[in-house]
């Protein structure tokens, strides 16, 4: 699917030739003399069409128009989030087979953000999986036209948006996949594809290279599959050497039974998103490619499965970590941690400006905050307060949890430095205070994503969350570094 952008009014829209075309209308419509605004203006007199995001009328072959369907959608004030709101509406729209080339008009002065918008809820609407069917229709969008009053003006955050859709889509792609078509290798695999986009270098190492980095915790959880593990390292280069990285950590577990502590049968098969923090990572790395930030950028993959083989690490045994610390594993479905305390360890070799990890870490997390925010943990307020934002403007919102260091207490071992569990109560959070002890004094951050990586039910599938906010971010410290770079050393 390709996108362009173009000025585009609605005099000049009734006469743009196109499969289907999209009008948005904002509150206060002011109409004009053509013949798309007069029969916007009749439907809003009449009320069969309201401004509130959502509200659809749609028209086939109206006169005056050269465009076959035309779609009248409200977009309440016009605000970004209002106009997703609208875009999504749009969902069955935009996946008929007969609409190939479709112009979405937004109203006049809108926000360039709302640009960005409605490129990624077209794309999300439109997505379609097709990887493992043997007769899947692919998306029959090809061309999608986003008509603006004044296409100047927004054309940096239609170029972002993208740069944007592509990074969630590959993250969605690779989230999506069932897990013997996702494999640690296979995940290694895409990684090194990317490292054929321009800026993008990438290092795979196998268990006898993570054995050697004394990555005890790592190993114990990837020993009961017959699937080696892969630690992925990516870099994206696009700043002088002398300015220190951001480093992202992404769990690729790319199936999780739970291990000796196995998880009951039912949606057991969503298991295969607990790679999702894995593939938001790569999306970023994606989306890094076609946007170019004057940053550096380093993502961490630890990607392995979590099985019961007889191999498989036990509940009670003690696993010594890169970071030298001893944890007792009370139980194996807790193998996220695991994976994500060796990487934050070796995070710390490159003298990081931030360490950011994202994981599909806990179920509590789930229960806190549900399925429309992720679970924000930091020690750094300019940090947390960064990602808030980016979320917010990205429409791919988080929420600060606490750190509090009495939440430690429940992580107490008789036999280790530290439990990998701590209990049912505050959950999210006694696994965030597992996290912080591998972290040292590096500005650092968790985001969990167990509620927003996918969605299940009639709906299944992934999300592509937190590309979003992720991309957000670190194009605003792009802009920042520009300024005033941050150099390697403390």
């Amino acid at each position: 699917m390709n996108f362009e952008l173009k000025t585009l009014s609605l005099a000049a829209a009734c006469r743009y030739k196109c499969d289907l075309l999209v009008v948005l209308i904002a509150e206060g419509f002011a109409a004009e003399p053509d013949e798309l605004s007069s029969l916007v203006a009749r439907a809003l007199k009449e009320r069969d069409l309201e401004a509130k995001p959502g509200k659809l009328l749609q028209l086939y072959a109206p006169a005056g128009v050269a465009a076959r369907r035309v779609v009248l959608a409200g977009c309440g004030d016009g605000s970004p989030k209002a106009v997703r709101q609208a875009v999504q509406a749009l969902g069955p729209a935009l996946k008929t087979p007969g609409a190939r080339r479709v112009a979405l008009v937004l109203p006049t002065q809108v926000l360039a953000k709302a640009v960005r918008a409605a490129v990624c809820a077209v794309a999300d609407a439109s997505y379609v999986y097709t990887t493992t069917k043997s007769k899947a229709e692919p998306r029959a969008l090809e061309r999608v036209t986003i008509g603006v009053t004044d296409a100047t003006a927004v054309r940096e955050d239609f170029a972002a948006a993208q740069g944007l859709v592509a990074g969630i889509e590959f993250a969605r792609e690779w989230a999506n996949r069932p897990a013997n078509h996702a494999t640690p290798t296979l995940l290694g695999n895409a990684a090194k594809a990317l490292a054929k986009l321009p800026g993008i270098q990438c290092t795979v190492h196998g268990p006898a290279e993570v054995a050697k980095l004394g990555m005890g915790a790592f190993l114990a959880v990837a020993q009961g599959s017959e699937q080696p593990l892969r630690f992925i390292e990516l870099r994206y280069n696009g700043a002088a050497k002398a300015q220190a990285p951001v480093v992202l950590v992404g769990k690729g577990i790319t199936f999780d039974t739970g291990g000796i502590s196995l998880k009951p049968a039912g949606e057991m098969d969503e298991m295969k998103f607990d790679m999702g923090g894995a593939a938001s990572v790569l999306g970023v790395f994606r989306a890094l490619a076609e946007l170019k930030p004057a940053l550096n950028v380093v993502g961490l993959i630890p990607a392995c499965e979590n099985m019961p083989d007889g191999r498989a690490v036990k509940p009670g045994d003690v696993v010594t970590s890169m970071s030298g610390q001893t944890i007792e594993i009370l139980n194996t479905d807790a193998e996220g941690r695991l994976v994500l305390c060796d990487a934050l360890t070796y995070a710390a070799r490159f003298e990081p400006a931030a360490v950011i990890d994202v994981a599909t870490l806990t179920g509590a997390c789930v229960i806190a905050l549900g399925g429309l925010r992720s679970g924000l943990f930091a020690t750094d307020d300019a940090l947390a307060a960064q990602l808030q934002e980016a979320g917010e403007v990205a429409l791919d919102p988080c929420w600060r949890m606490p750190l509090d260091d009495d939440y430690a207490e429940s992580l107490k071992s008789n036999f280790a430095d530290v439990g990998n569990v701590g209990g049912r109560p505050a959950g999210s959070i006694t696994a965030a205070k597992f996290l912080q002890r591998f972290v040292g004094d590096m500005p650092w951050a968790h985001l969990d994503i167990a509620g927003t990586a996918w969605k299940g039910g009639a709906a299944k599938g992934a999300t592509g969350r937190p590309v979003g906010l992720l991309v957000q971010y670190l194009l605003g410290r792009a802009a920042s570094a520009t300024k005033k770079p941050a150099v390697r050393g403390r």
